[in-house]
Parts: structure tokens; sequence; C-alpha cells
């Protein structure tokens, strides 16, 4: 899980540098066999998203992107984290925040420290 949180690091990082709003992050390595960490961030217009999602293809190697045409969510696979970019209406309709519930959050400012 030590290259997860390298990982992680560099995606917030880029999610910031691209203005991404309330970046929320799970720790899905308890839930879920998918990934270890959900990255979860929004913007409010379809050229945003994609902006976040190029700033985090061309930082990090990733597997699989989908969505990034329509921009409403962008879904990134990079190796351990799912990295989900929304258009802010999406992101409130979903709300992957309350459908992972279980899952604890990670403390953004700290990097990966937990709350």
């Amino acid at each position: 899980m030590n290259n997860s949180k390298t990982l992680l690091e560099t995606i917030i990082q880029a999610c910031d540098e691209k203005h991404a709003q309330d970046i929320v992050v799970l720790d899905m390595s308890e839930i879920s066999l998918v990934a270890d960490y959900f990255v979860i961030c929004h913007a409010n217009n379809e050229r945003q998203v994609q902006a976040i999602a190029r700033e985090i293809k061309d930082t990090i190697d990733i597997n699989k992107m989908e969505g990034f045409e329509d921009s409403r969510w962008v879904v990134i696979d990079a190796d351990g984290v799912l990295v989900h970019v929304f258009h802010k209406e999406e992101r409130m309709y979903y709300n992957l925040e309350r459908l992972w519930g279980d899952a604890t959050r990670v403390s953004v400012e700290q990097g990966i420290d937990k709350q």
C-alpha cells in the first residue's frame, strides 16, 4: 500500500494545481478489492473537469480513463487509486461519499494521515 500512498499524494497535488474543489479521499483498503483509495473532487464546468483529468494523466501513469469526452464524471484508474472527477451537478447527484460512508476519510491537508 506504500506505493498507493505516494501515488495518492501526487494525485491530490495534481487536483489541487488545477483547482479541483472539495477534494475528498476515502480509504477503501478494508472495504473494497477494487482500490486502496478513492479520490473524489469536482469542478463547475466541463472544461475544468477535463483540465483536472488531463493534469492527473500527464502527471502519473494511469491504467484507464473513462468519461473524458462528456466530462461529467471522469474515472481514472491508477494502480490502487480510483479518481472520480465530477462536474458539480453529477457529484451532488451520485454522492459517492454517502454511498461509501463506511470508508475512513483521509485528511487531504495532511496528505495521507487519517482523520
